[in-house]
């Protein structure tokens, strides 16, 4: 690898966005965090695993808040310990990204059952994994100033490494661009299986007067399940461009609107998990509603009022002579 590149200035403007995504970030993820322990019927097992991305996300959000703000620029004792802390929340929040769309894939499109094994498989794998190769970084002191070159203010790997590249990787990089890889194929796998079984129920009951509501639902979910991995790429892709750029030498990797997309990117995902599984999920948001604005609200009638069947309390189907969607195994068993 050729020699480093001369150390990235951030200007004050570009700190301030990023600050205020963090800022965001956190008040999202902690929204999250919130949600989940105020209404325990909203706690379903894929809610329980955003629970998990969202405490990941939260503890990157504190960790490159603090490593913007300080925009070190040399290796320190707070430079490790900020860039450990932000090493394995992030990796986790790979992890627990992909863990999420392997649980609706085995529910769903397997239809197999899931019990406390596979969640604690994903704990050992989502915290342990990321725990090994921060502790590893950390002993061997491959933690430090990387002259926001490969970051935007923050410390990451040691810029004098020899081995820097290897270690960029096995601290980030090679799980991001497994994730990039991973997630559209499950949640296209995810979705053709859904449109499939949509296709089938459409036969024993194509003129039946539920069906003008139901295709809102299904279309809201479906949505969902196009978004999720194309808001991560999106948020993640300008990382990678700078890491790529880094190792070919370009000075291109200092554009100023890359740094910036690279620090949000980085810094926003508990805030575009907030968006779209809290404000743009209805029970949530009407239940979130009702306790701000301090006002009372109908009891909510879930069989009737679920707008996103994926992420929520499932529907019973009173029609029992034919195989209503809310019935079907997979479909119950991704709630």
């Amino acid at each position: 690898m050729p020699g480093p590149l001369p150390p990235t200035e951030l200007y004050a403007s570009e700190r301030v966005v990023v600050l205020v995504s963090c800022v965001l970030s956190f008040l999202g993820s902690s929204l999250l965090v919130c949600t989940h322990a105020l209404w325990p019927e909203l706690r379903t097992r894929p809610r329980q695993l955003l629970l998990y991305l969202s405490l990941a996300d939260l503890l990157s959000a504190l960790s490159y808040f603090y490593g913007v703000l300080q925009d070190f620029d040399r290796t320190s004792w707070d430079c490790v310990l900020q860039g450990a802390l932000s090493t394995f929340s992030n990796t986790s929040s790979f992890f627990w990204t992909m863990a999420i769309a392997l649980y609706l894939y085995i529910t769903i499109v397997r239809g197999s059952p899931t019990g406390t094994g596979l969640l604690c498989c994903f704990h050992v794998v989502s915290w342990g994994v990321p725990l090994g190769i921060t502790v590893a970084a950390v002993a061997l002191k491959k933690i430090g100033y990387d002259a926001s070159n490969v970051s935007v203010g923050w410390c990451w790997v040691n810029l004098d490494a020899e081995d820097r590249v290897l270690w960029m990787l096995l601290t980030g990089k090679v799980w991001e661009i497994l994730a990039y890889v991973t997630l559209p194929v499950l949640y296209i796998l995810i979705k053709k299986h859904i449109n499939r079984a949509h296709a089938a129920l459409s036969e024993y009951r194509p003129i039946l007067s539920r069906a003008p509501a139901f295709q809102p639902r299904t279309s809201i979910a479906d949505k969902k399940l196009i978004l999720i991995p194309v808001i991560f790429i999106i948020l993640r892709i300008w990382s990678t461009v700078r890491f790529i750029l880094t190792l070919c030498n370009s000075p291109a990797v200092q554009n100023s609107v890359l740094v910036v997309l690279h620090g949000i990117g980085n810094t926003f995902q508990g805030g575009a998990n907030c968006i779209m599984f809290v404000l743009c999920t209805r029970v949530v948001r009407t239940r979130l509603f009702s306790s701000i604005c301090c006002c009372r609200y109908e009891e909510l009638d879930w069989p009737f009022r679920r707008s996103d069947g994926y992420w929520q309390r499932p529907e019973p189907d009173k029609d029992k002579d034919v195989p209503g969607p809310e019935r079907t195994k997979p479909l119950l068993s991704s709630t």
